[in-house]
This record gives C-alpha cells, sequence and structure tokens, in this order.
C-alpha cells in the first residue's frame, strides 16, 4: 500500500512489516555459530506477529543462496554490521558517561533488553503506540526484563512527539544518545529535516546521534525496486518502492553539520571490513554508492 499523509500501520502492514522484517533478519543472523550478534528475543517477535514469510525468515527455512542479488551469508553480514553499528554507538556513549538514550521508531528493537547498559541508564523507545504495546506484552508475557530503565512514548513522529517524550521523563538539559535506525528513508524530505530539528532542540553538547548515511545516487528507487523483487522471490508481499521515500534530499549530515554538530561517515565498505567481512562487490553495492553509517556529536 503506498503511503499517504497520516497512514498508520501495525506490525503486518506497510512500514511496520518491515520493522518484521528487520527482526527476522536479526533471528536468522543470530541462529549461525559464533554468530557475530545475538538477540534472543527477535525470533518471539516475529512469531507473535505471524506473518509466515517472516517467521520462515526467522527459523532459517528459506533458501537464499540461489538468490541473484545477494544471499543467505551476504544477508547475515549486512545485519550483524548493521545491528553492531548501533550497539556499539550505544555502548561507546554509555562507557562516556551518557546516562540517557533514545531509540527513535523503535519497532522491534530489543536493545533496551539484550545489551549491557550502565546501572542508572534510561531508555526511551518512541513509536506508535500499538507498536510499543505489542512488543511490550509479547515480551513481558514471554519473561523478558529490559536491562535498562526502560520508559515507552506512543506516539507518531509526525506529531509532537518532543512533548510526549518531555512527558514521559525526557531531561532536555542532559546529553543523550539518540538512534535513528532504518528510519529516515522512510519520511519524506521536509520531515527528515524537521525530525533532526528536533532532535537538536533536545540535546545539549556533548549528546550523540547516530543513523544511516544515504548517497544521495542511492535515492533513485533502484535499490528499493530490487529489494522488492528480491523479497518477492522468496515469497514476500512487502514493496519497498511504494513505502521509501525517494528523490532529492538534504542528506542528514549536511543538516547536522549546518545545525551545529560534528559528523563522521563510516562507509560501508569499512563497516564490513571493521567486523571482519570481505565487502561486498555486487549489484547491491553499485546501488547504494557510498552510503554507510553516521555518528554525530553536538558541541
Amino acid at each position: 500500500m503506498a503511503r499517504t499523509e497520516g497512514d498508520t500501520w501495525d506490525l503486518a502492514s506497510s512500514v511496520g512489516a518491515t520493522a518484521t522484517s528487520v527482526a527476522a533478519t536479526r533471528a536468522f543472523a543470530s541462529r549461525e555459530p559464533a554468530a557475530l550478534i545475538a538477540d534472543p528475543y527477535a525470533a518471539v517477535l516475529v512469531e507473535a506477529v505471524g506473518l509466515p514469510h517472516f517467521i520462515k525468515v526467522a527459523r532459517g527455512e528459506i533458501d537464499f543462496d540461489s538468490d541473484p542479488l545477494f544471499g543467505a551469508q551476504l544477508m547475515r553480514e549486512q545485519i550483524a554490521t548493521r545491528t553492531r553499528f548501533f550497539d556499539d554507538f550505544f555502548t561507546e556513549a554509555t562507557r562516556d558517561g551518557i546516562a540517557q538514550a533514545v531509540i527513535l521508531a523503535s519497532g522491534l528493537d530489543t536493545r533496551a533488553y539484550r545489551l549491557d547498559w550502565p546501572t542508572g541508564t534510561v531508555v526511551y523507545e518512541v513509536d506508535q503506540p500499538s507498536v510499543i504495546e505489542f512488543k511490550s506484552r509479547v515480551l513481558a508475557e514471554a519473561g523478558a526484563t529490559p536491562t535498562a530503565e526502560r520508559r515507552t512514548v506512543g506516539v507518531d513522529l509526525r506529531e509532537d512527539w518532543a512533548a510526549a517524550l518531555r512527558a514521559a521523563g525526557f531531561d532536555d538539559t542532559a546529553p543523550t544518545a539518540w538512534i535513528a535506525e532504518g528510519l529516515l528513508i522512510y519520511l519524506p524530505p521536509d520531515a527528515q529535516d524537521r525530525l533532526l530539528d528536533h532532535i537538536t532542540e533536545l540535546s545539549p553538547p556533548g549528546s550523540r546521534l547516530a543513523t544511516e548515511h544515504m548517497d544521495a545516487k542511492a535515492l533513485t528507487g533502484d535499490w528499493a525496486k530490487a529489494m522488492t523483487e528480491r523479497a518477492r522471490r522468496h515469497g514476500s508481499d512487502v514493496n519497498l518502492e511504494e513505502l521509501f521515500y525517494n528523490g532529492p534530499r538534504t542528506s542528514a549530515a549536511e543538516h547536522l553539520r549546518t545545525r551545529g554538530w560534528e559528523v563522521d561517515i563510516l562507509p560501508t565498505a569499512q563497516a564490513y571490513a571493521a567486523n571482519g567481512f570481505e565487502p561486498p562487490k555486487n549489484d547491491l553495492m553499485a546501488m547504494i554508492g557510498d552510503s554507510g553509517y553516521l555518528t554525530a556529536r553536538k558541541g
């Protein structure tokens, strides 16, 4: 279903299904012997959502190795690289004394349950109310316990989420570590800029932000089309072409620099190499160009 202004979703439809897809891939990667990542809750959440395709992915029941775009090993390496980047971001930020973390569009993110947070850390999860309720309920029923003080903020990011965050106890005078994983491409260009402006307003000096860096050349829609076709070959009906906002936009790096942030970009090839993986050299990498991962610090 194509995006519309004010559209809503659950974890089995539209943008919500992409969160389930990512969780299924984390579960799949966690099954590998000596896996680089371990998410013991991803499969539980995917099973509870109940979409047959993603359940098969999580269980390792789909043969991806014959796929012409990329196979199972690259699939595991991609999600491991992405997950470790954001895991390490929080680990380093809290090690350096930041005690307040915010996960925007938290979806089926389980970091509040699986990371080793220092005592006293508060983790805010921001997402639509139904998504927050679902994850909280399923993990509670599974006996999972947060490893930090977890505070949920059920609000649409197109609404006044900053006010809702403050109402949940967020301290905008304290340095904060923010992540926006897999989020910006689902926002129209102006909404992306507003989100980054709100983060800036809420971030005193010493705050940090991590998100993906998208090369402008990758925003043509070719990547979304290729990934949609791959998904359909394996039984998924998620259409990324309808969900992404392609076309011109100011890069997050450029926008943040104009707002006083110091920005570093980790190219995709370097991120793979840092985890001991051979950087992929295929059509997919050619499509994403110089994309990678962004870390910003507020001076």
